[in-house]
């Protein structure tokens, strides 16, 4: 009866949201590609690469996902060079990063919507041998009839956000069972694995290996001589420059930097300013908002044009808006202070800031930043991150950052301590997928 409720209601809420996915298309452009793969329908070679052979079936949902996936597929096909997955993701951003992340033995489709009809249709299509889903995607009836069909089931880097705790552990008659359904759930965090088993999961499945993000690998250097170039579009050169760089902003945080930045320039005339929006596709909306406050504007998709003008003191240079894809990562091995997007208010739930800690960057996020929970206790034990509270707070803390560049320093050198000290778990979590695959086999 549960599972009738369920369909039937979510029947009702994707319907609803129908004029969102349509919108998506329209703004985002490579939305509509392959959407009917969203149904468990494939062109005909796709399907035929489907059936082919047992893969390992690997799901992201979007950016952040799809590249703690393409960490444990790199480390499985180190271990394995004859390894190859199916990859599926949620969002057209996810597919675009999953692109560069498969291989020429790897298929890449988008995940089927949880309809009986759609996830049986990709279960008859496919050969799968186990499924490694990453964070926490629950989709009852995907999991259900993949554990229905005897194909070993793993959650990686497992987390349970503030938001869905409260759900989770009030709908355990529901969530419970579906959770059940896993052989190993992998978890970042004591208080996810608390979290899991108040939501009906079985203790003995639940094992704690920390975040996989921190073990994170340099990009490679055709990355960074890209970061390079894109900086010198705006005349930006590093070492010259001291660079303060937002990454993965959302609305309302690069207005927020561009007048920290304003207030410090005239005493620190080196500092450059540039940011990276969470959706590329903002760029033009961000940049018509700079500009309306008066900032001169170089995006880097329009590279050829010159820098849109601005009135807000004469003497700035162009703040450089990077809005094409796949860059930020790179990006941050040149700046020298980051600030972290999605944690300001109004916006909630942060991005991803164990990237520039990586690098010994300074560090700064706002108070937001409940996606990362158990990353942001590390890095607050290990004092390797600097959290500021509003618009106000951000400038202060870039002006003392910036007076005193011994204090910057000595924060990104904390924060890259603390990355170095917390990795591990991608080698955990492939052993457990190893483990898994064996067992498999023998049975």
């Amino acid at each position: 009866m549960r599972w009738i409720l369920y369909n039937f209601l979510f029947s009702i809420a994707y319907i609803a949201l129908l004029p969102k996915f349509y919108l998506r298309m329209k703004k985002r452009g490579g939305y509509r590609a392959h959407f009917q793969e969203r149904f468990g329908r494939y062109d005909a070679e796709t399907a035929r690469r489907l059936a082919e052979k047992p893969r390992v079936w690997v799901h992201a949902v979007s950016v952040g996902e799809a590249n703690l996936a393409g960490q444990i597929i790199k480390e499985l096909r180190r271990r394995n060079p004859a390894f190859s997955c199916i990859l599926s993701t949620t969002s057209s951003t996810g597919h675009a990063v999953c692109e560069k992340i498969v291989g020429p033995d790897d298929v890449l489709v988008y995940l089927p919507v949880d309809f009986p009809r759609c996830v049986r249709r990709m279960l008859r299509t496919a050969r799968i041998s186990a499924m490694v889903l990453t964070e926490t995607e629950l989709w009852p009836n995907l999991i259900r009839m993949v554990r229905a069909k005897g194909i070993p089931l793993l959650l990686a880097n497992g987390r349970v956000s503030d938001h869905s705790a409260p759900g989770y552990r009030r709908l355990r008659a529901f969530f419970g069972p579906v959770l059940s359904c896993f052989d190993t759930l992998l978890v970042q965090s004591g208080l996810d694995r608390d979290r899991l088993l108040a939501a009906g999961a079985p203790a003995e499945i639940i094992h704690l290996t920390g975040s996989v993000k921190f073990d994170i690998a340099p990009p490679p250097a055709e990355k960074v001589a890209h970061a390079i170039e894109t900086l010198a579009i705006a005349g930006i050169q590093p070492g010259k420059h001291t660079i303060l760089l937002g990454g993965s902003t959302w609305p309302g945080e690069e207005t927020a930097l561009a007048a920290a930045w304003k207030q410090v320039f005239e005493k620190h005339p080196e500092t450059r300013l540039v940011l990276v929006p969470r959706h590329f596709e903002r760029g033009r909306d961000v940049a018509a908002e700079l500009r309306e406050a008066g900032y001169p504007v170089l995006r880097s998709s329009q590279s050829a044009t010159a820098p849109e003008p601005g009135t807000c003191g004469r003497q700035l240079p162009p703040i450089l808006l990077v809005d094409t894809t796949g860059e930020l990562f790179a990006l941050y091995s040149q700046a020298d202070i980051v600030f972290v997007g999605k944690s300001l208010p109004p916006n909630e739930g942060g991005q991803n800031m164990i990237e520039p800690a990586s690098f010994g960057k300074a560090v700064l996020c706002g108070p937001h930043t409940e996606n990362f929970k158990a990353v942001m206790e590390t890095f607050r034990q290990a004092e390797g991150i600097l959290e500021v509270d509003s618009p106000r707070a951000l400038e202060t803390a870039v002006r003392s950052l910036l007076d005193k560049p011994s204090d910057r320093v000595e924060l990104g050198v904390r924060a890259g301590r603390t990355v170095s000290a917390s990795r591990g778990a991608l080698e955990r979590t492939a052993d457990a997928i190893e483990a898994l695959l064996d067992k498999a086999l023998r049975s």
